[in-house]
């Protein structure tokens, strides 16, 4: 990692703000949250975002890992895959599918992925490669979804982008075990 992790004796921090980030992980923090709390604001902002993402969306637990799988990929964002990926398979992806990711363009075009699926591996694909998203592409994901589930969707991709250019930029390195 290119910034040493944060720890209590190197500068502390709200207690309730971290107890908080480690209730969310399950009561442990993250080499990601360890950088996240060298800033006391921003680690308080990205926990209750990020948590909102995860836990209280109407998107489906599938599309939204699957759409993070391939922001991860598109980016070389290893942690976010190393994360992501064990939270794609118990959302129902197949171990199939999780290797047809390792080529995010090939995996868009896929029989292993339904119509669905592979609107969302193109969504994700188009909104981290070129930001500007074609009226095919959107238009194929608005036949699909509802309008809440298609903000959804454009609002997690986004906001994975952002989590992605954050852990190659520090080169945060993966926990020895994944951990949502």
């Amino acid at each position: 990692m290119r910034v040493e992790p944060w720890n209590p004796a190197l500068a502390p921090r709200d207690t309730e703000l971290v107890q908080a980030i480690e209730s969310r992980r399950g009561g442990a923090l993250l080499n990601l949250d360890r950088m996240l709390l060298w800033s006391e604001p921003l680690a308080r902002g990205w926990n209750v975002y990020l948590r909102a993402l995860r836990q209280e969306l109407a998107l489906s637990p599938l599309l939204r890992e699957l759409a993070i799988c391939v922001v991860a990929k598109i980016t070389g964002a290893e942690y976010e895959y190393h994360q992501h990926a064990p939270e794609l398979k118990k959302a129902g992806a197949s171990d199939a599918q999780l290797g047809a990711l390792e080529d995010p363009d090939g995996a868009s075009a896929s029989d292993l992925f339904n119509g669905l699926e592979q609107a969302v591996i193109r969504f994700a694909i188009a909104s981290t490669r070129e930001v500007r998203i074609s009226n095919v592409v959107f238009d194929s994901l608005k036949q699909q979804m509802s309008q809440t589930e298609l903000v959804e969707l454009v609002a997690v991709t986004a906001a994975y982008n952002m989590v992605a250019r954050f852990l190659v930029a520090l080169q945060v390195t993966p926990e020895l075990a994944p951990n949502t």
